[in-house]
């Protein structure tokens, strides 16, 4: 698509793809069809249920379009003739959105036969666009509402070379091979019920494990970093979240309150304030600021059924949470270190390419925000300047604050290239005085400041993200099960249970595989299961006192020490290694 904008080029094969389908399937209503990130697509009432086959024939059709070289015409036209227009389409998905748009007069393009509202702007002709791919099909409802129809939603990419589009449709196969529900599954780490609900995850033993590793790391990093760790309640009277401005400007993603003794109760959607009631417990000084509270927190928050999404996006999930209170000349240096410290952690699972993004408000909508201009600019300013003094490439996202204050959201790139977000240091001034916060300076009380802070995000998501990233392939430190001690015969039984033991009291998590099974099939389980390293014990081993160790690249070591063994892999662990020292 040489000298077209990428992002016209992907609207317009959405209209195209619109009318293929309403070519090949007459009585199709049109929804509607946006460009988005790596392509497009639109969204059909139809009585046929499309089918990936039908993907392939909607294509040929684009193509038979886009060879026509069709124009793209615009023309204007008031909004009593643009509803006539639709009446006569019977498209009364259009004549809704018709009638919900400002002014009087709206636009309208047409290509071939076929036309569609549409502000535009589009290309010049069909045949200036190559290089897509209709991908595949979801239900979704009209605007987002679940009281509304369902429609079938057709997905494509779009890309400016044939190259790029290729690069990308490998890596969305790479993606599938590691989609964390897939092997969260095939390695037993996790499950979600159906009785239970969705987005609320059960961690099996293996997920279990990792979970704790994860977060007894996470806990011992706070502690260095000078944090105290604090714990707080599930639910707390709704007053307490009528006051923090939670009620209101988040109620859509709140539970409906509980009632207990006649009195209302909120599962807590957020940590914060039960950190600042901690605060509060007793008068503080000046000197005692910072206070750097933190806490792994369970908190609850309500998502539509249709965006829940495995240990992505849940209901339930724990945030690595933290909460400063510091006096104004403090700000800037704890956002600093809350910033090197989200550094430190991305580094340590092998995240080294960020992108940085400042979120700030939307003045011209300021009903969705607490506190007045004059503070959010106070607040965004200190942000940037922390961003700037540390030579941080960032890009500003108005609108994207959270209500009480703005943020700075940073995004890892995985191992295939995706960027997720995780880390989130947001900026608080409306808390401390909804909650008149104090403490005591050397010419009288003072309001402090607040910080908010999670590095990891939630816990659910952070592992869902490392399972993608390393393909359940996990570094020593991490994996539930470092080492799997496999057996030739029984007669190796008694020296492989002392080999797991001896690894035991050396803090590996060790397991032996002892079943009168075939060695072969042992290693093919261990493989598998994506146990970091296996050890094979046959009569040999037990005769010289040694071990062959089995390596994930299907490589063998024979006659290893075992105290040299268990020293080298001890080092790795501590180390927080990313590769294995035995290669």
């Amino acid at each position: 698509m040489p000298n077209i904008d990428l992002h016209t080029a992907r609207h317009s094969l959405s209209h195209i793809m619109a009318q293929a389908v309403q070519t090949l399937f007459p009585g199709t209503h049109l929804g509607i069809g946006p460009a988005i990130d790596n392509g497009f697509y639109y969204d059909f009432e139809s009585e046929h249920k499309f089918t990936p086959e039908d993907l392939k024939n909607i294509e040929a059709e684009m193509k038979k379009i886009i060879k026509a070289r069709q124009p793209f015409v615009c023309q204007n036209m008031s909004k009593a003739d643009a509803v006539k227009l639709f009446k006569c389409k019977n498209e009364n998905f259009k004549i809704e959105l018709i009638e919900g748009l400002e002014g009087d007069t709206i636009s309208v393009y047409t290509n071939g036969g076929f036309t569609d509202l549409c502000k535009g702007p589009h290309i010049e002709h069909t045949g200036q666009i190559n290089n897509f791919k209709l991908t595949h099909i979801a239900g979704a409802y009209w605007k987002g509402d679940e009281k509304r129809p369902m429609l079938q939603r057709i997905y494509g990419l779009a890309f400016e070379t044939k190259d790029a589009l290729n690069a990308y449709i490998k890596q969305q196969e790479e993606a599938a091979k590691r989609d964390h529900r897939k092997l969260g599954t095939e390695l037993d780490l996790f499950s979600i019920n159906e009785d239970i609900g969705p987005g609320l995850i059960l961690m099996h033993p293996k997920g279990g494990m990792l979970r704790k590793v994860l977060e007894d790391w996470i806990r011992e990093e706070n502690i260095k970093h000078d944090y105290d760790m604090v714990f707080s309640p599930h639910i707390a009277r709704l007053h307490l979240w009528q006051k923090s401005g939670h009620a209101g400007f988040y109620k859509e993603n709140m539970f409906q309150p509980i009632e207990v003794d006649k009195e209302l109760y909120q599962l807590k959607p957020m940590n914060c304030p039960f950190h600042i009631a901690i605060y509060q417990s007793k008068l503080r000084s000046y000197r005692d600021l910072p206070v750097r509270l933190a806490e792994l927190g369970t908190v609850y928050r309500y998502e539509r059924s249709g965006v829940v999404h495995g240990l992505l996006r849940v209901r339930g999930f724990t945030q690595d949470d933290a909460h400063i209170f510091c006096t104004p000349e403090q700000m800037n240096g704890e956002i600093k270190d809350c910033f090197d410290f989200a550094m430190l952690v991305m580094r340590t699972f092998g995240f080294e390419k960020f992108s940085v993004e400042l979120s700030t408000w939307d003045e011209t909508k300021p009903e969705n925000y607490s506190g007045a201009k004059a503070d959010w600019d106070s607040a965004q300013n200190s942000l940037e300047t922390v961003l700037k003094e540390n030579n941080v490439p960032f890009t500003v996202h108005p609108g994207e604050a959270a209500f009480y204050g703005p943020k700075i959201d940073i995004k890892v790139m995985d191992a295939i290239g995706r960027y997720w977000q995780l880390s989130t240091i947001q900026f608080d001034f409306n808390l401390p005085q909804k909650f008149d916060l104090e403490y005591v300076s050397q010419d009288g009380r003072k309001r402090p400041l607040m910080v908010h802070r999670a590095l990891l995000g939630s816990i659910e998501r952070f592992l869902g993200v490392l399972i993608e990233h390393y393909a359940g392939l996990f570094p020593l430190w991490l994996a539930p099960v470092q080492i799997k001690v496999l057996t030739l015969t029984d007669d190796q039984i008694p020296y492989a249970a002392d080999v797991v033991k001896k690894m035991k009291l050396a803090g590996l998590r060790a397991e032996l595989d002892s079943r009168p099974e075939k060695l072969g099939l042992k290693i093919r389980e261990a493989h598998v299961e994506k146990t970091p390293y296996s050890v094979i014990i046959g009569a040999k081993e037990v005769e010289n006192k040694t071990i062959t160790l089995r390596l994930r690249n299907g490589s063998n070591k024979e006659g290893l020490n075992l105290d040299e063994f268990i020293t080298t892999a001890k080092k790795e662990v501590e180390t927080k290694s990313l590769e294995n020292l035995y290669k």
